[in-house]
């Protein structure tokens, strides 16, 4: 017993396994904060890689959470603010070195919008799903989420570098489209989703092929690809935003026929 007379609580012991999606959290926001790094030093292409690397690891930190039944607040926070440093900080930051040599101010502007965005909608994320608890996993995101808007963003250098140089944009375009696409991540468009998505058994092996695929050619057309993957991704969203539109005025058509 203690001077005062009470037991001296017991020290709480979890399992290693238990915090091992908060390590891959922080070991992405290590990434993240290396790509600004290595952006610095002019290796662009790693940079990259390391994004896209956080990326990844956010794609499956949370799953791994829920599968160790390790997931808490805490591991929530921490993965919300590692997402903001590497999808907002990181990729405005390498924009800013790589784009922006001659017109600084106004590309760090667009860098501040990118960034704030970024956080705003990660922000907006976390109040949805902390109203929504128990609610049934959505088969589509609200805005572009937070990992594709970074992919996106990026789009200008892996022009630039894939072209070598013959599509490098001019600064002021390169501002202009990391503004549209902070605003995309920040709109109520419904984007595509593949957290629910399934596959027969039986093309399993497709699928596993592909990814081999896909991981080839990144490592050797690295920035072709990434240009490949960003129209892709580009035009999925462009047909969701064209499909918003039309329910949109669908919705606005009937509530007027209904008030007459």
């Amino acid at each position: 017993m203690g001077a005062s007379g009470h037991r001296p609580r017991p020290k709480r012991q979890i399992a290693l396994v238990q915090i091992l999606p908060s390590m891959l959290t922080v070991g992405a926001l290590c990434a993240g904060l290396t790509a600004v790094r290595m952006g610095m030093s002019g290796n662009y292409l790693l940079a990259v890689q390391l994004i896209l690397a956080a990326a990844v690891i956010d794609a499956i930190d949370g799953a791994l959470a829920r599968l160790l039944k390790a997931d808490s607040p805490m591991g929530a926070q921490l993965d919300s603010l590692a997402d903001i440093v590497n999808f907002g900080v990181a990729p405005g930051t390498l924009t800013f070195i790589w784009a922006f040599g001659e017109f600084r101010s106004e590309g760090w502007i667009a860098v501040l919008i990118y960034a704030s965005c970024c956080a705003v909608r990660l922000a907006r994320f976390n109040v949805e799903v902390g109203a929504e608890p128990e609610a049934p996993p959505k088969t589509h995101f609200t805005g572009v989420p937070a990992p594709a808007g970074a992919l996106l963003a990026l789009l200008p250098m892996y022009l630039a570098f894939a072209t070598d140089g013959a599509l490098r944009l001019p600064a002021p375009v390169i501002a202009a489209h990391l503004v549209v696409v902070a605003l995309l991540m920040i709109s109520r468009i419904p984007t595509l989703s593949l957290k629910n998505a399934r596959i027969y058994r039986a093309n399993v092996k497709f699928f596993l092929v592909g990814t081999v695929f896909l991981g080839a050619a990144l490592l050797t057309y690295a920035w072709t690809t990434l240009v490949a993957i960003s129209l892709l991704y580009g035009a999925t969203v462009l047909w969701s935003f064209l499909g918003w539109i039309k329910a949109r005025k669908r919705i606005s058509t009937k509530a007027s026929e209904g008030e007459r």
